[in-house]
């Protein structure tokens, strides 16, 4: 934001005063000479009133300004001397993330927050990316607010306030994942993820993050899957003695079935791994057992992680529910445009579809031991729905509600990505599952105070706490 002194304001308003000037011929007669002498000194009276109110509303703007940028805004950091190792964003350009400085306490305590942002899957949609500020840091704003579970306020954000807080920048498209050292001169793509978030983290090291006490390695959307990609990685690095968890935030995309009976969001995530040679990346527990797209997938990645892990998700995710159940690739007849939007515009059969059947995991495992899972998998294909994405969402959770040292927070709102602000984070009028804010659940599960495994109720509208509107970020 450009700023311009209180000088430089009065300045512009003299200007404003001098060339608004009232200018009036006067008449022969007298008369009409002094009525117009008193008109003109009412006019310029009016005037001077409205132009001394117009000064004071630019110095309460300026003021405003100040408070505004002088306490929220990060600068960016470029980190430069990545280039070298060929950790750049899709563009070439150097990763950058934006670093506020623990103190008092949280001096030791590290939060790495990685930025989400989708993902590109081929060189059409990657070089279209590389010129924005998710391909290119060339793009990127030179200051970020922090806030939710980055803020900086005790009142807002009580556990970590006070922490080291990064942002990580996302530019490579690929959940930080990708790692292909050839580059085509045709189309000068650089597919290296994998490296940027080595080299953020290798710098923050440095920086003092190799004396952590406590540590969590987060994110939204496409930065949260990263941190569930990454976490056993970054518990490996940091300090043995260190408290080390992970948090995700929105970014348990599940291995659905969409409307067509298909896996869409397989297919795609399979040309994500197949551009950015991501495979080499993902965690080898997962990798070893199965095909390397299927590894997007948290739900067959958390089984075998080792690191506690923190799940915030909503169970009508606004993302997934758009590009999960009802892509637009296999809505032909654009059946579900109105509803995936919003999910008051659904049919009944829509909502039956995106709701499902089931209140809780205990229901819904009963009926697949009855039922039998191949069974259910056939008729879902041939359109014969017998579990709604809830139910989906809640199968592909299991491993995160099995374990104790797992955290879930699993709200019935249309949203996506909670965290980020001081709303959803931990305002009075933000989400609330078992009467407690997502600051609290996340606070009290890292800490030890207690465990937090909760599932909202099964409606996308029996929960008054969520917001009207959906938070895609």
């Amino acid at each position: 934001m450009k700023t311009t002194t209180m000088a430089g304001f009065h300045g512009l308003l003299n200007l404003s005063l001098s060339s608004s000037s009232v200018s009036i011929h006067k008449p022969k007669s007298f008369f009409y000479e002094k009525k117009l002498s008193l008109i003109k000194e009412e006019v310029e009276g009016l005037h001077f009133i409205r132009m001394e109110k117009l000064k004071q509303c630019w110095s309460s703007l300026l003021v405003l300004a100040v408070v505004v940028i002088g306490t929220g805004a990060v600068p960016i950091t470029y980190l430069q001397s990545a280039v070298a190792k060929g950790a750049v964003c899709l563009d070439g350009s150097a990763p950058a993330y934006h670093f506020d400085k623990g103190f008092g306490s949280g001096v030791n305590n590290w939060i790495v927050h990685m930025e989400g942002g989708g993902w590109c899957t081929d060189v059409a949609s990657c070089s279209a990316r590389k010129n924005t500020m998710k391909g290119s840091s060339k793009f990127m704003n030179k200051d970020f607010g922090f806030s939710g579970i980055l803020g900086g306020k005790q009142n807002t954000n009580p556990d970590f306030y006070n922490w080291n807080r990064i942002k990580v920048r996302y530019c490579d498209g690929s959940s930080f994942t990708g790692n292909v050292e050839a580059v085509n001169p045709a189309n000068k793509l650089f597919f290296r993820g994998a490296r940027v978030w080595r080299a953020v983290i290798d710098d923050l090291m440095a920086k003092g993050m190799k004396n952590a006490q406590n540590a969590i390695l987060s994110g939204c959307s496409a930065g949260a899957l990263a941190a569930i990609l990454h976490c056993d990685t970054f518990r490996a690095i940091l300090p043995p003695t260190a408290r080390v968890k992970c948090v995700s935030d929105a970014g348990y995309f599940i291995h659905g079935t969409d409307i067509s009976g298909g896996s869409y969001i397989q297919t795609y995530y399979s040309k994500v791994v197949a551009l950015h040679g991501s495979a080499k990346s993902l965690p080898v527990s997962c990798t070893s057992k199965m095909k390397p797209e299927l590894c997007f997938f948290p739900q067959n990645v958390v089984p075998s992680m080792r690191t506690p892990l923190f799940v915030i998700n909503a169970a009508f995710d606004s993302w997934q529910i758009k590009n999960v159940l009802a892509p637009t690739a296999v809505d032909k007849r654009k059946e579900w445009k109105n509803c995936k939007l919003d999910l008051k515009k659904c049919t009944a059969a829509q909502l039956k579809t995106v709701q499902g059947n089931f209140h809780n995991q205990n229901e819904l495992f009963i009926f697949e031991f009855v039922m039998g899972e191949q069974l259910i998998t056939r008729l879902n294909r041939v359109g014969l729905s017998i579990s709604g994405f809830r139910d989906q969402m809640m199968r592909a959770l299991s491993p995160v509600h099995s374990t104790p040292s797992r955290g879930l927070f699993l709200d019935s709102c249309h949203a996506h990505c909670q965290g980020g602000s001081a709303a959803s984070w931990s305002g009075a009028k933000g989400p609330q599952v078992a009467n407690s804010k997502i600051s609290q659940a996340v606070g009290n599960w890292f800490y030890g105070r207690s465990a937090f495994q909760k599932i909202d109720c099964p409606s996308p509208i029996c929960n008054p706490t969520c917001p009207a509107i959906s938070t895609d970020e």
